[in-house]
């Protein structure tokens, strides 16, 4: 697991896979809120190298030490590899000819997936990515396995959200609850400055009827949102049960996907200030009128949308647990 969203997406297969009496070995990269995520879900797991920073050359370097201790740690015997866009966990799984899952929901990942998929036995996407768009990665239809809807939808079909998180934080219930999350500033395919979502800080930090918690992805991030010092805006220490947050929260303001689409899983309105290249799941949720592009952050709509008025989708895990198993039949 190298990215916040990896224990969540993966916790409900590895229920499942434990359940039905498989032996399952979680790995995990020090990156943002990673392994504290871990933590809080109680996901037992071996912490293996850290994140290389912003630079291609520490990219590269990090990823060579994450993959030949990941070899080391394969040694002991596996049947399969499973990774949610992980090419330290690709390279180990084909140096050790174990058969290796490539599962993932943004395709112009194009330097990961170039890895991933192209050492993949099989590559699991949403039905919303077009499959011509996965050619270029050496992915055809005996390798590509698709399912309908989004991945968060699976891995919050067992949700229920904790009320106490919000007040924990010091949210006033009087005020109108927003959620935002910055860019991927350290990430290759999100190298545009998104001067938007600093726009977005300034105005909704400085009023009085709203309270924003800030979900930063890195240190570096949570210093620069307190150094502002708007009143309004709450930066929490460490990592946070995100979902119960946005769950009742009033509306979302994210520049990264995986929060993006809670949000819409969860019914809670939500605009988008990516700046990269948008992929065929956020296309397909633009179209449907589930996530709004934000442009101009006085466009923002700030009302309070009562939790017991959202619908959630809810999807069985156990179809994701039947593809990836289809890997080593």
């Amino acid at each position: 697991m190298t990215a916040p969203a990896h224990p969540l997406v993966l916790r409900p297969l590895i229920e499942r896979f434990r359940a039905a009496g498989h032996d399952v070995q979680v790995t995990a990269r020090d990156y943002a809120q990673t392994l504290a995520i871990l933590e809080r879900l109680r996901i037992r797991h071996v912490a293996i190298g850290a994140h290389g920073g912003a630079s291609r050359r520490g990219k590269i370097r990090a990823l060579g030490d994450r993959s030949r201790r990941m070899i080391g740690f394969g040694r002991r015997g596996f049947d399969l590899a499973l990774g949610h866009g992980s090419n330290d966990l690709a390279l180990a799984a084909a140096a050790l000819r174990v058969p290796a899952v490539n599962t993932f929901d943004y395709e112009w990942a194009a330097q990961q997936h170039n890895i991933g998929c192209r050492l993949a036995r099989r590559v699991i996407v949403p039905e919303a990515i077009p499959p011509d768009r996965l050619r270029r990665y050496g992915v055809d239809a005996r390798k590509l396995t698709s399912y309908p809807g989004l991945k968060e939808e699976y891995y919050l079909s067992d949700f229920t959200a904790d009320t106490s998180v919000p007040r924990a934080l010091g949210v006033d219930p009087d005020r109108i609850l927003v959620v935002l999350r910055p860019p991927p500033d350290v990430s290759l395919y999100h190298r545009k400055a998104n001067r938007l979502f600093t726009q977005v800080l300034a105005l909704l930090g400085n009023r009085a009827d709203v309270h924003a918690v800030v979900i930063p992805r890195t240190q570096h991030q949570r210093t620069y949102a307190r150094a502002l010092r708007f009143e309004s805006l709450i930066v929490p220490e460490g990592a946070v049960d995100a979902q119960s947050l946005i769950a009742q929260a009033d509306l979302v303001v994210s520049a990264g996907g995986t929060m993006n689409r809670e949000s819409v899983a969860l019914g809670t309105p939500v605009y988008t200030t990516y700046g990269g290249r948008l992929g065929g799941v956020d296309e397909w949720l633009i179209r449907e009128g589930r996530l709004r592009p934000l442009i101009d952050p006085r466009a923002i709509e700030l009302r309070k949308h009562p939790p017991d008025r959202r619908r959630i989708m809810r999807r069985d895990p156990q179809l994701l647990v039947d593809l990836v198993l289809g890997a080593v039949e």
